[in-house]
């Protein structure tokens, strides 16, 4: 009977620690510690702030670290996360986004879903994701810019995936959803694409990833987009 109830206990031990393992690697998987001691210290919204709220991967977060005057003195919470996929921020989105109790939400994501950054891309799947996003935001009054992806001809942390024309497929899906669910679409593609569907190189180094110019050509698109959609 010992014998018995010590192999219960053993495991019992052991499930109780793989469920804990398995809840921490979950919460690291969507990152929720990164702005955790940010979202605390926000402060109450006031009377008259029209509080905005940046969501999205690697460009948003060096959006805020190359051009810091962008933000400054302005509402604007940049809640990037370098990497991250749309899978990701759903998970993290009520965290980072609804419970900052912003107005407006400008939404920019889906290049790393097309990276395979966390797994085989399924337009369908990263499609739905940006849907329940935009649509968790409309039922908590938060009104959606849903940003373009920007262009990229290859990716030089994984070659070979020809993201060219995936973008292409994905942004015109986003704009058709946008269009007939009554979203705002941004167009920031167009802005800065290039002749053979990348970035052109004065505005992204790295074909990705914006330089300090490529997010003076961005910046004026976004603020003329969130005027829109405060009215």
């Amino acid at each position: 009977m010992k014998k018995v109830l010590l192999l219960l206990l053993v495991i019992f031990t052991i499930s109780a620690n793989a469920q804990q393992k398995i809840n921490e690697n979950w919460a690291d998987w969507a990152n929720f510690k990164k702005y955790a001691e940010q979202n605390k210290s926000v402060p109450p919204k006031s009377k008259a702030e029209r509080r905005v709220v940046f969501l999205g991967n690697s460009i948003f977060e060096g959006w805020l670290r190359s051009r810091p005057e962008f933000f400054a003195g302005k509402p604007y919470y940049d809640r990037g996360i370098s990497g991250q996929t749309t899978p990701q921020m759903l998970l993290r989105f009520y965290d980072d986004v609804v419970a900052l109790n912003p107005d407006v939400l400008v939404l920019k994501c889906g290049i790393n879903d097309i990276a395979q950054n966390t797994g085989p891309y399924d337009q369908e799947k990263t499609l739905n994701n940006i849907k329940a996003i935009a649509q968790l935001a409309r039922a908590n009054k938060i009104k959606t810019i849903l940003c373009s992806v920007l262009p990229a001809s290859d990716f030089k942390w994984r070659p070979g995936l020809e993201p060219g024309d995936k973008v292409i497929s994905l942004n015109a899906a986003i704009k058709q959803f946008a269009e007939e669910n009554d979203f705002y679409y941004l167009d920031l593609y167009s802005s800065v694409v290039d002749d053979n569907k990348g970035m052109k190189k004065e505005y992204a180094s790295d074909g990705v990833h914006p330089t300090v110019e490529g997010y003076k050509v961005l910046e004026p698109l976004v603020e003329d987009a969130i005027r829109r959609v405060k009215k």
